[in-house]
Parts: C-alpha cells; structure tokens; sequence
C-alpha cells in the first residue's frame, strides 16, 4: 500500500465499533447506495479548448487562495479549507492543467483542531514551498491556534505536525533566500493605529527553519497598500520571489470581493524598501462591465511557478456569478501566464478579460484526473473502496467513528447521531463542492427512521445558517420526505418548505435529488430508478450565495443523518 493511500486510509476511514454483520435492509443508520454529481455549463460548450488549450476554472468550486510549488517536474498545489475537515486539498500535475488531489495536508485531528469553529473560520490561505528537498505549508488556523507550518518529503503525506510560530496576523508565506535564510511575510496590523477600516500592512521576519522559531527584527515592508493616501484595504497574501537579483513582493489588494485585486512591488533588499509598480494592479477584473456576458469577477490572491523553459504562470482565485454579485460556487481556482516587461511581471493588461479557455503551458500533456476538476463532467461513487475517495469532507473536526464503507459492502453507512447540521456541531455529513452553476446531486438511499426526530438525506450547504436539507423522517407514524430551509433566520429551527407521505418503507430505496440552475433550486424524491417526483421548485438559491451567506466558502452537496438521544 503506498504512504499516501495508508495515511488515508488511517485517517479517513473510520469503521464503525460493534457491527453485528452486513446487513442490507434499511435502518436507523441510513445506506447510500451511490452518489452522482452532474455539472453541466453552457459556457464550456460556448468555449470549448482544443488539445493545445486548457479551461478556467483548472479547478472548479470552492478552492479558493491557491498556492504552488514545483519540485523539478511536478507541481503542487494546495488552497484554503477553511472549517471543513480534512484540511488543506493538495492536487498534483506535471502539467498545470489536469490536476489530480493526492490527499489534504491537515488529515489528523491533532493537526486541525476547529470542532465548534464557525465554516469560514479554521484554515486561511495556505502556502506551499519546495526547498532543500522538503515541502513546507504554511497557513493561519484562525480561532483555532494561529499561524503554524507543517513539512514533509512526501506531498502525498503523512505530513508532521504543527510547528506553531508566535507572531500577530494571517497569510503567512516563506521565502527562502539563495543565502540560505529564510523569512516569514504575512498581512497583519499596522505597527500603529490604523488609519481607516481595512488599513493593513505586509510584515516581514527572518524563520530560524532548524528551530522552527521567529528571529531578529521584525518590520513593516509596505503599509496599507499600493498608494496609502487612496485608503487601500486589505492588503494580504504576500509572496516574495528572487528573479535576477530583485526580490518581488506579489499581494491581493482591495479585499477578496469584486474589488479584488493583485498588486506587485520591487526591491533591492529583502527586507525593504519595496516599491510598487506604476502599472499597478497586474491583475484585476474590477473596471470592467458587469454585464458582460459570462463574467469571471473578484480576481486576485495569485502565486507564481516558474516553469523548467523560463516561461512563468500564475494561479488565483476567481468567482463566476451566475447574476450580479451572485454565486454559490465559491471561490475557484484559475491559471493564466505572467508576462515580464521592463522587469515587472503582469497577468492582465488594460481591459483583458481572465479566459475561459487559453493556449496550455509549454509542457508536456498529461491524462485527464480520476476525478474532474474543470469542464463539464459527472462523477459518480459507487461506494466500493475501503476509504473515501479524497474529494469527500466533513464539517469540523471528526472525533468519534460514525461512518463506514465496509459495514456493508458497497454502501456508505452513517451513524444517525445527535449532532444536528446548522448548530456547529460535528454531524454525520459527508459532502462534496457544487462545481457548477447549474448542476445536480442524486443518491439512492435506504433508511428507516425509528422516531419523529430521525431524520437523513441530501443537504445543499452553504454554512450553518444557509442551507437546504431533502430527508426521510417521520411524521404521524409514517414515513414521510420533506424539504427543510433555513435561511438566516432568528428561529432556533428551520422552516419546513414541503412535505409528502410516503408509503411504508419496503426494501427497496428512496431516491433523491438536488438540482441547481444559477439561483434557481429544485427538489425531487422518488421510488423507482430515473422517475423523479417534484417535491419542490425554484426555490430561492441565493440563500446559499456568498453575498447573502456572507463568509469564505461556497456550497457543498453531501449526504447526512440524525436522530436525537444518541449522545451519552
């Protein structure tokens, strides 16, 4: 078995204590057969690539802050996780395009502590670095312990645990210089009272690496931003790069919404001083129509690769807004070359639009990823593996077993526990990114709740205030599938949308769906193969956007199970 399906396989899959044997008939702990997922874009069939382009998103969803790293022919990339658990999404490639996830950095416990964190608290903006033969990551666990970096020689893990670093503020990247030291750049306050809201300021320190301590002064290499005097906010993700004797200093600017921004300064020295580019932002989207046709907005937060020819590459977020500021599939990851001019390195000019589809790195293809992470595509899991497929997540730190692939063979079995989805718990939820701003989530599931407060099904999640639920439960001594919203609300309880009988339950299973058309969602069940029954429609789906939501993530469709009295 290699290192990297052993560690997680370890981690990941938790078999379930005292099973008395298979059984395949429905119970209090529901089965799910299978799960499939459909994205299905208009976009990517108006803007197909050929075999010598590639398609933005390289990887679709919420992936957002992307970080790289080459280590001689092979990339690395990993982005923000945020509460969900396991933490920090580690992909591979040798081309920049087919992107293939190996594991997640933070996959033990005792590497991610966020139990009761709020869904966009936890992991912000991770960095990869390759030097010396080891792998570095380096990120913020916010609330939940501050900045920390953990290391390997391996990327597909196990990685060591945290080496926790006492300094104030978040993004932290290291640069290691060709002197051999190596130092700490990261957002945090300015070193006195800030001026106006947002007013930040990129510190820099030297990192004793032997020791794993912060050493000597600690300084200030830019305040506040490009130009102070315009009131610039939010300055972060610093990333330093050694190019023919200058040190370049790339940050997001002007916050991670539409505003967004990426920014580029130069110095001699690299503790300062840094100076901006005059043509700064190297990369923005934030002048441009609003209403032009299928827009990719809140463009910034890039890292750089070189590549082995010379040539240079950045990856950055970006959102696709299905109207206005709207969008429910988070913040995604996207890939764009670097042009050097005069010494000043630049991804989009004047009133250049981030493409949909570009020319491909000059490297050599590779074969498209197991699991898709860009274009239209439908993935299915049929649940026949001893541990989940590496692109499954939790809500929060698991810290009992409550889920299993091989209590019956062929079926994901969830422990029906009390820790319900909404209350920052950790409940039995297996989940998966909306990809797509019209897509669907379907599963076959078998289930027999024992009382009114059992309950299991889809969730279409946006954080613990915005979400919808399609489950099986009880009501009137019968089985009924009902549809549960809740939507920010004062109320301890979400609202109950829709509601149908269903007839007593027999050994076959109860199929459901989830579809999304932009901000449009619709509800099915049913009790046959491909015959879905509408339980609900159009349902309003900006409930599940970033702009309504509010906080870092995008929505996640997984599977879920309940029922109360279950904790000791």
């Amino acid at each position: 078995m290699t290192t990297q399906r052993l560690a997680h396989t370890l981690t990941l899959t938790l078999i379930l204590a005292g099973c008395a044997g298979e059984s395949r008939q429905p119970s209090s702990n529901p089965q799910f057969d299978w799960f499939e997922y459909t994205g299905s874009d208009p976009v990517y069939d108006q803007f197909p690539a050929s075999d010598s382009e590639y398609n933005n998103p390289i990887i679709a969803g919420f992936y957002p802050d992307p970080s790289i790293t080459r280590a001689g022919e092979d990339f690395y990339l990993v982005q923000s996780s945020f509460a969900y658990f396991p933490g920090v999404p580690i992909f591979h490639s040798k081309d920049l395009v087919n992107w293939t996830q190996i594991g997640s950095v933070l996959d033990r416990p005792s590497q991610l502590p966020v139990d009761s964190l709020r869904i966009s608290r936890g992991v912000f903006a991770p960095a990869i670095h390759f030097h010396d033969g080891v792998f570095y990551m380096i990120t913020t666990l916010a609330d939940a312990g501050g900045n920390m970096y953990v290391t390997t020689s391996d990327p597909a893990g196990p990685w060591s645990d945290p080496v926790w670093l006492d300094f104030d503020g978040i993004d932290p990247s290291i640069f290691f210089d060709d002197d051999g030291k190596a130092y700490v750049v990261n957002n945090g306050p300015p070193d006195y009272d800030p001026l106006y809201s947002g007013h930040r300021a990129i510190w820099i320190q030297e990192l004793d690496v032997e020791n794993g301590t912060m050493t000597g002064p600690r300084s200030v290499i830019v305040d506040g931003g490009v130009d102070l005097s315009k009131k610039p906010i939010w300055i972060e993700a610093p990333h330093i790069y050694k190019v023919d004797g200058l040190y370049y200093l790339i940050c997001a600017e002007g916050g991670t919404g539409d505003q967004h921004s990426e920014v580029v300064f130069r110095s001699e020295n690299v503790v300062g001083p840094y100076v901006p580019f005059g043509g700064n932002p190297i990369l923005t989207q934030r002048h441009l129509d609003p209403l032009r046709p299928n827009p990719i907005t809140s463009t910034g937060h890039a890292d750089f690769v070189e590549l082995p020819n010379g040539e240079w590459w950045a990856v950055f977020l970006g959102v696709r807004p299905y109207e206005g500021d709207y969008y429910n599939t988070g913040r995604e990851t996207f890939l764009m070359p670097v042009e050097w001019e005069n010494g000043w390195p630049i991804i989009a000019r004047g009133d250049e639009t981030v493409p949909y589809v570009h020319r491909r790195p000059d490297l050599p293809a590779q074969p498209d990823a197991p699991i898709p992470t860009y274009g239209n595509f439908t993935y299915r899991d049929d649940f026949d593996a001893d541990a989940l497929q590496m692109n499954w997540n939790f809500i929060r730190t698991p810290r009992e077993s409550w889920y299993s692939l091989t209590e019956v063979r062929g079926r994901l079995v969830l422990t029906a526990r009390d820790e319900p989805i909404g209350k920052q718990m950790q409940p039995s939820f297996v989940g998966r990114r909306q990809q797509h701003l019209n897509a669907s989530a379907s599963t076959a599931m078998y289930y027999k709740p024992d009382a009114p407060a059992d309950k299991a099904g889809l969730v279409a999640f946006q954080n613990d205030d915005h979400y919808y639920l399609l489950a099986v439960t009880l009501a009137d001594n019968g089985p009924i599938v009902q549809l549960e919203k809740e939507a920010g609300s004062a109320s301890d309880e979400p609202v109950i949308v829709a509601s149908v009988p269903l007839a007593p339950v027999g050994p076959g299973p109860i199929y459901l769906k989830i579809e999304a058309r932009g901000d449009r969602y619709n509800f099915y069940y049913g009790t046959t193969p491909d015959e879905w029954i509408l339980l609900k429609g159009d349902e309003d789906g900006k409930i599940l956007s970033t702009k309504e939501a509010g906080g870092f993530v995008g929505t996640m469709f997984g599977m879920y199970a309940y029922s109360e009295g279950t904790k000791e």
